[in-house]
Order: C-alpha cells, then structure tokens, then sequence
C-alpha cells in the first residue's frame, strides 16, 4: 500500500510587524513586477516602517505563511462612507507567491480583512484593481467583490499633487 501524502503545511494569517517591512516590501515590488509595472513603486523599506509601524500607522499588514514561510499579504486600511455613515475597509495591496497560489491565501487574506472591519462597525470592502489584471478580475468576481459600474478612481501625484496642495485657495492673498 503506498504511503499517504504528506500533509500540507498549515496556512496561518497573522498581523504584520515591524520586522516584516523588508519582505512586506519585497512583496509589493513583486506585485508591480507581476503586472508589468514595476518602475511604478517609488516606496522604499523605510517608508513602510515610517508609515506602517510608526507613531501615527497609515495601514495595516496582515501576513499568510505557510510552514513558517512568507506565503502572501494583504495592506488595508480604513475607509469611511458618508453615504452608509459606516466605516469600512480599503485592500491596497493583495499578494500571493506564486509557489502558494491555488490555496485560497489570497481569498483568507481578504476575508480576514473584513472580518476585523466588521468587528469594528464595518459593513463593506473596497479595492482596486489593474485595469489589464484580467486573472484578478476573475478572482475578486469569483468571491462576490464586484465591479463598480458607478465610480472611477482618480489620482493626482508627484509635482502635479505637490503644486495642487500647495496653491492657494480662491480668496487667499497669493
């Protein structure tokens, strides 16, 4: 009779820390690598630890390892809906290596997320996604998380934000 197979390492999420930044890091030039963009992330080590870990955290990380090991991430933070008057959460980042893909990390990653905004009052989930990421698409619509034929993200960055914040409003002496 042939030996039964190994089982598979468990899968454990747990709440990022300081001492992951660099993999933290690591993962999201991965992410922009793996949809073909990578000369987009500016972000440094540094600025996770300043911004994420810091006196005043802008996100929060949640981690999967599978054996011990790095296995995917999810950045969030919280958003509000003044139309809901609830909070709720927003998913910057969602990764998963691609050795571990296939086990559901990406979808316990996110429903982790919701999970802690719904213990904090939360009633829903936003994300963006790589408007070329037709696999990621395909995911998010396999959980339930839905395009929004409503809204359209915009932006502003770099010199074009600086000099937008910086330009005095209507009725300020100049």
């Amino acid at each position: 009779m042939p030996a039964a197979p190994a089982p598979l390492p468990e899968i454990m999420i747990r709440a990022g820390r300081v001492e992951d930044v660099e993999t933290i890091h690591t993962a999201i030039l991965r992410l922009g690598t793996h949809i073909g963009e990578p000369e987009e992330i500016t972000s440094t080590a540094d600025d996770l630890r300043i911004y994420g870990f810091g006196e005043k955290p802008a996100f929060s990380a949640l981690v999967a390892e599978v054996g011990g090991v790095f296995a995917g991430l999810c950045l969030h933070f919280p958003i509000f809906s003044t139309w809901m008057g609830r909070p709720g959460v927003y998913v910057q980042d969602l990764y998963v290596e691609d050795r571990f893909r296939g086990r559901k990390i990406g979808e316990r990653l996110l429903r982790r997320a919701a999970r802690e905004c719904r213990q904090d009052g939360g009633v829903y989930l936003r994300l963006s996604v790589d408007t070329d990421n037709e696999s990621a698409k395909a995911f998010y619509e396999r959980l339930g998380i839905a395009w929004s034929s409503y809204e359209q993200t915009q932006k502003i960055v770099g010199d074009a934000f600086f000099a937008f914040a910086d330009a005095p409003e209507d009725g300020e002496p100049r």
